[in-house]
């Protein structure tokens, strides 16, 4: 059972940008369609009857696991969907894709709603599916040094893969703040590092004066995958 949220103070819901309709001026370009078959493990989260939030970006850490930030499963009065109204779609293009599921469940990080509203520091979440899919998941990583990549969808681009490359980066605090922009939809989507080999480092919690906000992944998640898909985290 998804664990249950408070709602969602002014303050936090403005600050969460990318999921209530605020956007940054500029965006990830779109991922070249030659190179769309290597991230497959990236994919659209659908929910179903919210006109302010129809998707957030989510990658397959194991075949049934999907990691995406916790302020997706928050409904518009900052109340927990049902999981029966979540959907994933894997590398979806066009009308495409590479696998789908419902969602079975989820869970949100145990300190992600500690205060009265959510905490962006412990902005994660993981998405148990109903199906696992046969699509290789993309791995943990820790290395918290530029080069980052980010690559989901967004509200410009909803029917294919954005993505960038190059982004510069640093620790601010305790999240990472990435010298990429991103729109509404991105939220979810994986941060990587350590490229040309990308791991998952962290993953996109919100828009900040063109840059993006970054939530690192954690014990609780290593820790989560451990119990639950041992290969998944190096």
């Amino acid at each position: 059972m998804p664990r249950r949220l408070r709602p969602l103070r002014l303050l936090a819901a403005a600050f969460l940008a990318l999921s209530t309709g605020a956007a940054a001026a500029q965006e990830l370009p779109a991922l070249p369609l030659e190179d769309h078959p290597a991230w497959q493990a990236v994919g659209r989260l659908n929910t179903k009857g919210y006109n302010r939030r129809g998707m957030c970006s989510g990658a397959l850490v194991a075949p049934d696991l999907v990691l995406t930030a916790a302020h997706c499963l928050a409904g518009p009065d900052g109340n927990p969907v049902r999981p029966e109204t979540l959907h994933f779609v894997a590398g979806w293009l066009g009308g495409e894709f590479a696998g789908e599921s419902a969602v079975a469940s989820y869970e949100v990080h145990p300190r992600a709603y500690a205060r009265v509203a959510l905490d962006i520091e412990h902005d994660l979440a993981l998405v148990t599916l109903a199906t696992p899919l046969d699509v290789t998941p993309l791995t943990l990583g820790s290395a918290l040094s530029p080069p980052f990549a980010l690559v989901g969808y967004h509200d410009h681009r909803p029917h294919r893969l954005s993505a960038r490359f190059d982004c510069t980066g640093a620790r601010d605090h305790r999240l990472l703040r990435i010298a990429c922009p991103v729109r509404p939809g991105n939220s979810g989507g994986p941060v990587l590092g350590g490229g040309p080999d990308w791991r998952i480092v962290g993953v996109v919690a919100a828009a900040a004066q063109g840059d993006t906000l970054a939530v690192p992944v954690d014990e609780w998640l290593r820790e989560r995958l451990l119990r639950g898909a041992p290969y998944t985290s190096e």
